[in-house]
């Protein structure tokens, strides 16, 4: 059952991870279902019936966004976002500029220009917006940060990331591989996670990166490798290889001066070895319930790592990415700008 102070919450998108969240989220005496939208008719249909199987009231039902946001403006508080990424930035910036709170889907857009113009819109709605990246709203990776950045580790040296999937064969035919919905391939989609957790835990922007990337007979990016260096000379490598046996895996290890840290892209898991001995690792279960950390970071409770800030830093390495594999890894400078990551 809802009460009468839930967060009343719209959705944009009611596909397959909108559908999935909704079967966890309608029991949360939290939230109300008030309002969808989906240009797919069997899709809305398929998640109201979620809502109602569940006992909630049916929401409300458009097939446009736009026509959900100024009917519905006054009897919502926040609308979540779940589209193909390159619909991301229309959506998001729609539901700023209407004045309400936003939990997106990762990738948060596609652009640093993009990104600009939404970092924009909330700074004039100052609406809350959360990125739903699990690594970000990790509690093992928020204490990674917070100690890297308290001193304890060192100087950061280096780091490493690998992300590996068999995305390649599991999402064929999907809209994830159809660059004007994705966006991008590999990289930009499973690949996201381990671009954002390093984008938080490095702390700083990339300033040069050189990039390969192989379509492996996709229309999108399959396998991905990028070297780099960020702005405190810190140096970077990325690799992505998004056709492999079943599964999905990463580890993303940061050499500090005086410590080691290895953790995944998702937050899941951590190691820290110091003085050479192996470290012990942690293990996190992730609730996958970005909606609960949303609620915490909403009412003041908690601290919001998942930002339009660190969405832009992630932009503008993924426009330098772009540009270098179409110059077939030719080096190419990261833009600074006036926006940067806090």
């Amino acid at each position: 059952m809802t009460s009468s102070n839930s967060l009343r919450l719209g959705v944009i998108g009611t596909g397959h991870m909108a559908a999935r969240y909704a079967r966890s989220w309608v029991s949360m005496p939290e939230v109300a279902y008030r309002a969808v939208s989906d240009v797919n008719t069997a899709s809305r249909r398929k998640f109201i019936d979620i809502c109602r199987s569940a006992g909630q009231s049916e929401p409300r039902e458009f097939d446009d966004f736009r026509s959900m946001l100024a009917v519905c403006r006054d009897e919502l508080d926040a609308v979540y976002v779940s589209t193909p990424h390159a619909l991301h930035a229309e959506h998001a910036i729609a539901v700023v500029e209407s004045g309400l709170d936003l939990l997106i889907e990762k990738p948060m857009v596609t652009t640093a220009a993009e990104a600009e113009r939404l970092i924009l819109a909330r700074d004039q709605s100052r609406s809350t917006i959360v990125i739903a990246f699990q690594g970000a709203l990790s509690p093992l990776l928020a204490d990674t940060r917070r100690r890297a950045q308290a001193g304890e580790f060192g100087e950061l040296v280096s780091v490493a990331g690998t992300i590996w999937e068999n995305w390649s064969s599991r999402y064929e035919g999907h809209w994830k591989q159809q660059m004007d919905l994705s966006g991008g391939g590999f990289m930009f989609d499973t690949g996201a996670h381990m671009i954002n957790t390093v984008c938080l835990l490095a702390d700083a922007d990339c300033e040069r990166v050189s990039a390969f990337m192989n379509n492996r007979q996709r229309s999108v990016d399959v396998v991905c490798a990028v070297a780099g260096r960020l702005a405190t000379g810190t140096l970077l490598t990325l690799n992505a290889a998004g056709e492999g046996p079943a599964g999905c895996s990463s580890q993303i290890t940061l050499f500090y001066n005086q410590t080691i840290v290895r953790i995944d892209a998702w937050g899941s898991w951590r190691e820290i070895a110091v003085a050479g001995a192996p470290g012990l690792r942690e293990e996190l279960e992730i609730t996958n319930n970005p909606l609960k950390s949303f609620l915490a970071i909403r009412a003041g409770n908690a601290e919001n790592l998942s930002t339009v800030e660190t969405g832009l830093r992630f932009a503008r390495l993924w426009d330098a990415i772009k540009a270098s594999a179409a110059k077939d890894g030719e080096p190419v400078a990261v833009p600074p700008g006036a926006m940067t990551a806090r």
